[in-house]
């Protein structure tokens, strides 16, 4: 019970900034929560606040403390939680990471709703394409596309979806439909960058095909708004462009030479214990994702 107070104290004073914030939040006195967190350093052997008569700030090791004491009380929320009340009340912060253009899309909406059902729960959505490390910036759980290749952390398939060459009737009735990926050199392909090919089968094996054009953009929505310009070919995700194709808006070409449908994945650190709010979300996602088959086309 000692060992608790004191790493209670030792959260509230680092997070409100001073010891008399700390002593309101417990209904104690300063000086109370003054020596607990005296008695934790001295049992710890290390200074983990640095306090002045004006401020309060946390040392190195106090940092790292810090980031482990607050996943500890988290995870003690969550199984209070769990079992008071008659029945699962999730609570604690929530942090996601999911790539932009798809997490704007069907994450976003997702959480909105989970936030309403769930009043307890706060969450951040970081909406980034680059490749998270989920550890070192404490991600709770990150969207992933495609299939998982690092064995240290925890993958969740929630759904699947598959991507498929598109352009716009103006364009193909201008320029044709190429009939074969060699020849989507003759076309004016919008890509990612050069570096940056379309995954097809060819010759009964999927492979990465190289496009050029004049039209370059490392944001996938401004490629699929040239697509429907007829400014030439895009490779998108059908989640994506689906509505366009089912308007006639968009027209896919290639389609026998499309590759496999690719997995969705809710991935997670590796945790014996993963919280309650953490769980519940992937649940969610799961309902909804598993069943799209629209996203295969």
């Amino acid at each position: 019970m000692d060992q608790f107070k004191q790493i209670s104290a030792f959260v509230n004073v680092a997070n409100r900034g001073s010891l008399s914030a700390a002593a309101r939040a417990e209904g104690v006195t300063p000086a109370i929560i003054g020596r607990r967190v005296d008695a934790l350093e001295e049992r710890l052997g290390a200074k983990l606040l640095l306090r002045t008569t004006r401020r309060v700030s946390l040392t190195f090791e106090g940092s790292a403390f810090l980031e482990d004491c607050q996943r500890i009380l988290r995870e003690l929320q969550d199984a209070e939680s769990s079992v008071s009340l008659g029945g699962i009340r999730p609570g604690g912060h929530l942090k996601i990471s999911a790539p932009a253009g798809f997490g704007r899309k069907h994450v976003a909406p997702l959480l909105t709703g989970f936030l309403d059902d769930n009043p307890e729960v706060t969450a951040r959505l970081d909406l980034s394409d680059r490749l998270v490390d989920l550890v070192d910036e404490n991600v709770d759980c990150a969207i992933r596309i495609g299939e998982m290749a690092d064995s240290s952390l925890v993958s969740v398939r929630l759904g699947e979806m598959r991507r498929v060459v598109v352009a716009s009737p103006a364009y193909l009735e201008q320029f044709g439909v190429p009939p074969a990926p060699t020849f989507l050199g003759e076309h004016n392909c919008l890509s990612l960058g050069q570096q940056r090919g379309w995954t097809l089968r060819v010759d009964g094996e999927v492979k990465v095909v190289k496009v050029s054009g004049r039209f370059e953009c490392n944001d996938g929505a401004v490629l699929h708004d040239w697509a429907l310009e007829g400014r030439g070919l895009a490779w998108r995700s059908w989640w994506e462009v689906g509505e366009d194709i089912a308007a006639g808006r968009l027209r896919t070409v290639l389609d026998e030479f499309a590759a496999p449908p690719v997995g969705i994945y809710a991935v997670v650190p590796q945790r014996r214990h993963l919280p309650l709010r953490v769980r519940l979300f992937i649940d969610l996602l799961r309902s909804h994702w598993r069943d799209r088959i629209a996203w295969n086309g």
